[in-house]
């Protein structure tokens, strides 16, 4: 696969974990097709403005980019993002301090659906990507994200056995 598409297709959702969300309005209606689409949907932390969800796909990917879409939602679109790779049991305390691959300072245009770019070489064989919102816009008590759209490529591996010797050609 070449370029960027969305990488929906190689999310293990059986596996797709948020912590501190509302039951009501799990990471599903953000990172699912057909509920990311509809606007009425959306992922909502619970007790504070904090979300780690972790994100864990079927084959190893490498991202290009990241869209967040949370317009419309009065001051409690995500501000400051971490982006963690390969980390599927990491928690608030150390997505807190640990040093991140990348860090986002969103802003209001951003929360429009813009892709935030990636730094591609440091997201390179990622089996899992965690995300960590630390905090809103509005430091409001609660935080909504409509939509998550991850951009990418597969891992595709080249079956080495598949390679012919430089010079070999086709017997009949």
């Amino acid at each position: 696969m070449s370029g960027q598409a969305d990488l929906l297709e190689y999310i293990d959702f059986r596996s797709v974990e948020c912590l501190n969300q509302q039951p009501a309005h799990p990471i599903g209606n953000a990172l699912k097709q057909g509920y990311r689409e509809d606007q009425g949907l959306y992922l909502e932390s619970d007790t504070d403005e904090q979300l780690l969800i972790h994100i864990p796909f079927n084959q190893a990917v490498k991202l290009n980019s990241l869209v967040i879409k949370s317009s419309g939602t009065e001051g409690r679109g995500p501000r400051s993002i971490r982006l963690f790779k390969n980390t599927p049991s990491i928690g608030f305390g150390e997505a807190e301090n640990a040093p991140a691959v990348q860090e986002f300072e969103l802003t209001e245009k951003e929360l429009e659906g813009e892709p935030l770019t990636l730094r591609f070489v440091k997201f390179q064989s990622l089996t899992s990507l965690s995300i960590f919102v630390a905090n809103n816009q509005g430091d409001e008590v609660n935080t909504r994200i409509q939509k998550i759209i991850i951009f990418g490529q597969s891992g595709e591996t080249m079956n080495v056995a598949d390679i012919k010797k430089a010079g070999e050609e086709e017997k009949k």
